[in-house]
């Protein structure tokens, strides 16, 4: 796993297929709280949830990037949502 204290608000969060996965909201523990502008959802914006992957996926952390070692498929098939 990298190390993930270099993470921080607004980074992309990328596959390792380099898909576009979502946005970090922040870090929570030991995973990672996407922003719910990258959730699927509505025309209107409705439906939106703030999703969850945990900080193993993280291979690297670079500039304002952080790519994961699984592919976006595969890390939005771990997601957590909020109730």
């Amino acid at each position: 796993m990298a190390d993930t204290s270099n993470i921080k608000e607004h980074m992309k969060v990328i596959g390792a297929d380099g898909v576009h996965l979502g946005t970090v909201d922040h870090m929570d523990g030991d995973r990672i709280k996407l922003t719910k502008a990258d959730s699927p959802q509505g025309p209107g914006g409705e439906g939106a949830k703030h999703h969850w992957i945990p900080a193993g996926l993280v291979a690297e952390v670079e500039g304002d990037t952080v790519r994961l070692s699984a592919t976006a498929q595969n890390a939005q098939d771990m997601f957590e949502e909020a109730e």
